[in-house]
């Protein structure tokens, strides 16, 4: 780091010009590719807009210069730290050990602060950051006089994991004492992620439940890109980033290779974090089965569940609110390891009538995956009712309910008075 460092004991803002207001999004991007895609989403809705503002994502994902984003949003890429199947964190590239590879992502982050000297803050999911390493941001967020928000997606985890992991990082103190708001990208009415903490008191009054992030689709790839299966009604197989998705992928072909009666044929989108080796075991099985195509990894996947006629998924939040913005019948198998997220989440969409689920027995320890399960499985999902049908209210307004909570800190004056966002289309 450079030794011109700014003197950290009187950091409040200075009197500025009128500058554009300034966003800063904060991504710790650990596994997989919720965070960033969400905060993609997020960002593009907020500079649709208010098209004269300026917004920093902060990210550790190894894949964001793969994602669009629009004029006005740019990224700083922290050095990046992997989320092992055991729950355990280490360097993603550095030959560094994960205190350094924490350390050296607080000092950025805490210059990118000084630096962009953002008028709003949205922290994705972790309050103080992926080890505590934004809470020197957050001192010097809070003393500038920033609005802070922290932004959940529907489920975090079960309660009693959940309040273990907050309590020991502080950041249930965080919520009280630091946060303007907490925004909950979800309906009270589906699932609560905070129900389970102590002192529901000290931060009720700042959560709002805001609804699910609707996507639309990107601009179109040439029509030479589609791959060959997309011509025809087909099932969309997708296991988000792949990084933990091969159970499913591989139950999937197998009921292919088992039933040569299922109707559909599947395109299946192994993902950018899927092991070599899988990928290259799943691609010789593909290639033998007619009914099925392989594709790597699609950063525009909208494109891909828009065009198909229904969906199997593990169930991570991006996926699901794709699947409710493009209103596909859906089979969602979730992993159960080594959070209940996903899980939680497809019971609470079942119940409501939203999706179909089917459990992974070998990661209940229940047992070997059957194929003929899949298969009927398979047999039956293009005869599902789209989620559209369960009709409940409210469920996609997330992006312009965002703009609306932000409009007083991001709308141009005008006679004194803030605009009102525009309509959002993510």
């Amino acid at each position: 780091m450079s030794s011109n460092v700014i003197d950290l004991a009187s950091p409040e803002r200075s009197p500025r010009s009128s500058h554009a207001p300034r966003v800063l999004i904060y991504s710790h991007d650990t596994f997989g590719l919720g965070h960033i895609r969400r905060c993609r989403a997020i960002a593009n809705a907020l500079i649709a807009s208010f098209p004269h503002i300026s917004i920093l994502i902060v990210s550790g994902s190894s894949v964001i210069s793969s994602f669009q984003f629009g004029d006005g949003v740019d990224y700083v890429r922290i050095p990046g730290v992997e989320k092992q199947s055991d729950g355990h964190y280490g360097p993603h590239h550095l030959n560094l050990d994960l205190d350094d590879t924490i350390r050296l992502r607080t000092e950025i982050i805490k210059q990118t602060v000084l630096s962009f000297d953002p008028d709003v803050v949205i922290v994705d999911k972790e309050p103080v950051g992926l080890r505590g390493e934004l809470k020197p941001a957050l001192d010097i967020l809070r003393r500038r006089g920033a609005r802070i928000v922290l932004g959940l997606r529907d489920v975090l985890d079960e309660p009693a994991k959940l309040l273990e992991e907050w309590r020991h990082s502080g950041a249930l103190d965080a919520l009280d004492t630091i946060y303007d708001d907490i925004f909950v990208y979800g309906l009270e009415s589906v699932y609560q992620p905070l129900a389970g903490l102590p002192n529901q008191q000290r931060f009720a009054g700042k959560t709002r439940y805001l609804g699910y992030l609707k996507r639309a689709v990107p601009s179109p790839m040439p029509p030479n890109r589609y791959p060959r299966v997309t011509k025809q009604p087909f099932i969309l197989v997708t296991p988000g980033g792949g990084g933990d998705g091969a159970g499913v992928i591989d139950w999937v072909i197998s009921a292919y290779e088992a039933d040569g009666t299922i109707a559909l044929p599947a395109l299946i989108v192994f993902g950018p974090f899927m092991s070599r080796e899988k990928r290259k075991e799943f691609a010789e099985r593909i290639a033998r089965n007619p009914k099925l195509e392989g594709l790597g990894f699609e950063p525009r996947l909208e494109l891909l569940m828009n065009r198909a006629h229904c969906v199997v998924a593990m169930g991570g939040y991006n996926t699901f609110c794709e699947i409710l913005s493009f209103d596909k019948p859906s089979l969602i198998v979730p992993r159960v390891r080594p959070r209940l997220e996903q899980a939680i989440r497809a019971g609470r969409a079942e119940e409501l009538g939203l999706i179909d689920v089917l459990y992974d027995p070998s990661q209940n320890g229940e047992g070997e995956r059957d194929p003929m399960v899949m298969a009927a499985a398979l047999h039956a999902l293009p005869k599902r009712l789209p989620p559209s049908q369960a009709f409940v209210p409210d469920l996609l307004d997330g992006l312009p309910t965002i703009c609306r909570a932000l409009a007083d800190d991001l709308s141009p004056p005008v006679r004194g008075r803030a605009l009102a966002p525009s309509a959002v289309s993510s």
